[in-house]
């Protein structure tokens, strides 16, 4: 080999640093995540803090079967951009399926178990108040 042939060498490229505005894209799609996940747990919260508004609210309106019809709804409600995004991401029906049985198991459980167990089944076994009228408390039964 002589001093005029250089051996054949490959160009080196150096990699090229990220452009600013794809640095930004991600930023913002970092923050877009943060954000949808804050109110993704919010949202998935909500029926739970509504199962105890019957506490602070009207028991009436809230409680019985009525009740939790309306918490159930509010809840499927509230999970619809999760099944959303459940479909996009598995592509297929069965991943939100899943998830609205999964829900519909834990609220009925909830409902049904749970809460008459924290509850009781509504008979007091405290005596008669001593100012009633004589006779009053048999058609209370």
């Amino acid at each position: 080999m002589t001093h005029s042939q250089a051996p054949a060498t490959t160009p080196v490229t150096c990699p090229q640093p990220t452009a600013p505005r794809a640095r930004v894209h991600d930023r913002v799609g970092s923050v877009r995540s943060a954000v949808s996940a804050a109110v993704g747990s919010v949202l998935a919260i909500v029926p739970h803090a509504l199962h105890h508004v019957g506490i602070l609210a009207s028991a009436a309106f809230i409680t019985g079967a009525a009740g939790n019809l309306l918490l159930g709804a509010a809840g499927l409600v509230l999970s619809v951009p999760l099944l959303r995004r459940l479909y996009r991401r598995f592509d297929t029906w069965k991943a939100p399926a899943v998830a609205v049985v999964v829900f519909a198991v834990m609220f009925s459980l909830s409902a049904l178990v749970i809460g008459p167990a924290i509850g009781g089944d509504g008979s007091s076994d405290s005596p008669a108040p001593a100012n009633a009228p004589a006779g009053h408390g048999g058609h209370h039964s």
